[in-house]
């Protein structure tokens, strides 16, 4: 038997909401692209051009996103019967795949830069902007993580960890444009051409992390590889239902998804079982279904009895 939840208004309703959240994040990290590749180009600074390539690249990967919200939020057709849920992990990997190339990219242009003998900034253009675009991110940051509390969506949380790196990136690179600001006139004024191209290596440095983890996570769900916290949640249940009520043997497969969570159980059930009826094997599935837990349309659970140890 297979119980997946039909969606509800309150599913329906999130999924709205998550489109809207992600439509709004686009056209704010548009425009944060563009002002960020500007003035990098007026002011001469190769990390400000990097935190307007990186936005542009977070622009892409939202707008897939969105396009992943739209897919969750279609009924299943009879060539994906299971629905879409494939689709989030695969955008997650490969997102984070660009963000990981961007960051290697960025971090060798940085290194050949300081090699190269550094470069002279326009620091007032430089600071305007960073002070600018950190408070602009900053304030997107909190209001998505709020609003995700509620929602509880992978592809806004993702969102947000990118509005949270942005603005790292722009806090980051005021901290270096003022820390060479206050240099000039002074003795260590001839370190301020390597202010840019170093703060850009320090940055690409500790960004990398963040998207390298995104994409082992991804790629654990598209191998379908079971976390250990599933597989031993499971494993109790049907530990504690075989002493309650003497199953002889049972198998277990689960795994996660993206939003997803697909959980199929098979059951050797006693021959003093044989005659219990439908309603009886029914309890045991709702007992079942309530601790997995995780009822709504994203969870397919299959739960089948037998008394032949070969449909395992």
């Amino acid at each position: 038997m297979i119980t997946a939840t039909p969606p509800d208004n309150h599913a329906l309703h999130s999924t709205e909401i998550e489109q809207k959240v992600l439509k709004r994040s686009i056209l704010c990290t548009f425009f944060i692209a563009s002002a960020g590749i500007v003035v990098g180009l007026v002011c001469g600074s190769i990390s400000i051009i990097f935190d307007g390539m990186f936005s542009i690249l977070d622009a892409g990967m939202c707008s897939l996103s969105l396009l992943v919200s739209r897919l969750l939020g279609q009924p299943h057709s009879r060539r994906f019967q299971f629905g879409f849920w494939h689709v989030e992990p695969m955008v997650l990997a490969f997102n984070g795949c660009l963000l990981v190339i961007l960051c290697l990219y960025a971090f060798v242009n940085a290194i050949k830069g300081i090699i190269d003998g550094g470069r002279e900034l326009e620091l007032g253009w430089a600071i305007a902007y960073a002070i600018t675009i950190s408070i602009f991110c900053f304030s997107l940051y909190f209001i998505q993580r709020r609003l995700n509390k509620k929602i509880k969506s992978e592809l806004i949380a993702l969102d947000t960890k990118s509005w949270l790196m942005s603005a790292c990136i722009s806090s980051a690179l005021l901290f270096a444009f003022i820390l060479s600001w206050l240099m000039e006139g002074t003795r260590y004024e001839y370190l301020n051409v390597y202010t840019d191209p170093f703060a850009l290596a320090v940055l690409t440095l500790l960004l990398i992390p963040v998207p390298v983890k995104t994409v082992l996570s991804a790629v654990r769900e598209i191998l379908q590889m079971t976390p250990d916290s599933l597989d031993c949640k499971i494993e109790s249940i049907m530990a504690q239902l075989t002493l309650e009520y003497g199953f002889l043997d049972y198998s277990n497969y689960a795994t996660r998804i993206g939003r997803g969570l697909f959980v199929e159980i098979h059951i050797v059930v006693p021959e003093s079982m044989a005659d219990s009826g439908v309603q009886k094997f029914d309890k045991i599935r709702d007992e079942i279904a309530l601790s997995i837990g995780e009822d709504g349309p994203h969870r397919w659970l299959t739960i089948s009895f037998t008394q032949d140890p070969k449909w395992l």
